[in-house]
């Protein structure tokens, strides 16, 4: 009876999801549809629902939320970091979302259904950053961290849809956090449809590849990319950017070892790429070159083949991965000549507006030279005056004609002969003196929203940008 009781544990452990058997595979899984100051979205709480079932099937721990405002999403995202903390170094943190979601000044924000902004200064206030998202996540010990976006729409929102760029901004993974995994529904700079069926195209492909067995996360989601551009016509294929240093899959084959080291392969060159696509036809090129998102690939597909619409949208595709990559690079330098860099490139983009708005302001805005001279007063001996709170104590300006340092400390100067005053000088010397105290400067402080454009923050490390963190 044992030997028989020992058999069937053994058989039925082969059924239980290998995350149960030591990976902790957590998720936050959030659709947003019950926008109140536009009109609402049909399928992303479907999507979320649908999402949510489908992860629990492959062994992951899901919390489920929807129609959240911006508070709930703070909350909810700070909640599941601290249990992502709870279960240790090895937990997988997943988080799924769908909704509206914009850029602003090159920044990512996932939208609340409290969220009505009347210019774009509003969104920083009453969105989420994803960097705020992603930080989150990377400030508690865990060894990956999946972050799916459903979250590229057309911008309903009717202040801002006019001069904020189109879909999110480009993430690269690569130069931020090891281990991290971003996938949007859509390339960076495109929209994504929501779908007239029961879920979004997005989310309809990934539940089919949540449930393929024994294939890494990268394949999956090139099956993604493939399903989605077939769906919508070759209008919409998603996206991803990719940290992983170890290989992840959704449901592993019974038996399968979890955080196996990727293997490293190199990046093709557009020649090696042609050579793998001349003499194929059409269609399979098509979709060997959206299986594999390189620009490499895409460039030898759009030298090789002219038919459309292969031809077009594999063109249009290139164009604004380029166009992305550029205005990536001038969000990061974040500096006048990199923003009028892109603008000599690309006069004309929906990326415009926002580029000469942050070029005026940063050539516009004072040098550290300057701002450091500004607080030094020029008469020796005077109390310097702080530009703002928390400003660090300037010292004086020495005399113009000064050779020579001046002296640092009593030590340095040369011994004087010490001479007594008389007792009625001594005690007019030991009379309290009043005081006179200059008031400080009151300058306006900075809102910490893009004082100087765009940042970094997409990039490197996640944690550097503008705006509230939150966490």
């Amino acid at each position: 009876m044992f030997r028989t009781l020992f058999v069937v544990i053994a058989a039925a452990s082969l059924l239980v999801p290998h995350s149960a058997r030591g990976e902790s595979r957590l998720a936050l899984v959030i659709g947003q549809s019950a926008y109140r100051s536009v009109p609402a979205l049909p399928n992303p709480v479907r999507d979320a629902r649908a999402i949510a079932q489908a992860l629990t099937d492959v062994g992951f721990e899901v919390t489920s939320a929807s129609d959240l405002s911006e508070h709930q999403i703070r909350e909810n995202i700070g909640e599941f970091a601290g249990k992502v903390g709870t279960k240790g170094p090895d937990a997988v943190a997943l988080v799924f979302y769908a909704g509206h979601g914009v850029q602003i000044d090159g920044e990512n924000y996932l939208m609340p259904v409290d969220v009505d902004p009347k210019r774009e200064a509003d969104v920083p206030i009453q969105a989420i950053r994803l960097n705020d998202l992603l930080n989150a996540l990377t400030s508690v010990p865990n060894r990956m961290r999946i972050v799916l976006l459903d979250a590229c729409r057309n911008d309903p929102f009717p202040a801002i849809n006019k001069t904020a760029g189109h879909g999110l901004a480009l993430v690269d993974a690569k130069i931020s956090v090891l281990g991290t995994f971003v996938s949007f529904s859509t390339s960076p700079g495109a929209e994504a449809d929501d779908g007239d069926g029961a879920n979004s195209p997005y989310a309809a492909a990934l539940l089919s590849a949540l449930k393929e067995k024994g294939i890494t996360i990268e394949d999956a989601l090139k099956h993604v990319r493939v399903a989605v551009n077939k769906a919508t016509g070759g209008r919409q294929t998603p996206w991803d950017s990719s940290s992983l240093t170890e290989n992840f899959e959704f449901a592993p084959l019974p038996g399968a070892e979890t955080g196996t080291p990727k293997q490293v392969v190199a990046k093709r060159t557009v020649d090696e790429w042609r050579r793998e696509l001349e003499g194929k036809p059409v269609e399979t090129a098509d979709e060997i070159v959206v299986a594999d998102g390189t620009e490499e690939s895409y460039e030898a597909f759009v030298g090789l083949y002219a038919q459309p619409p292969f031809s077009l949208q594999a063109r249009e595709w290139l164009d604004r991965h380029r166009r992305m990559v550029a205005w990536n690079k001038a969000v990061i330098t974040n500096a006048a000549p990199g923003f009028r860099a892109f603008l000599a490139q690309y006069p004309d983009s929906d990326l415009a507006a926002t580029a000469r708005k942050l070029e005026e302001r940063l050539r516009n805005r004072p040098s550290t030279a300057q701002a450091v001279a500004a607080t030094v007063v020029s008469a020796p001996g005077a109390a310097a005056t702080p530009i703002g709170a928390g400003a660090a104590p300037q010292v004086a300006a020495a005399p113009p004609n000064a050779s020579q340092p001046a002296p640092t400390c009593a030590c340095s100067e040369p011994p004087q002969k010490k001479t007594e005053p008389p007792p009625k000088k001594r005690a007019e010397a030991n009379r309290p003196k009043r005081v006179e105290r200059a008031a400080p400067w009151r300058t306006p402080s900075s809102s910490g929203y893009y004082s100087g454009g765009g940042n970094s923050g997409n990039n490197s490390g996640y944690g550097t940008g503008y705006g509230r963190s939150g966490y």
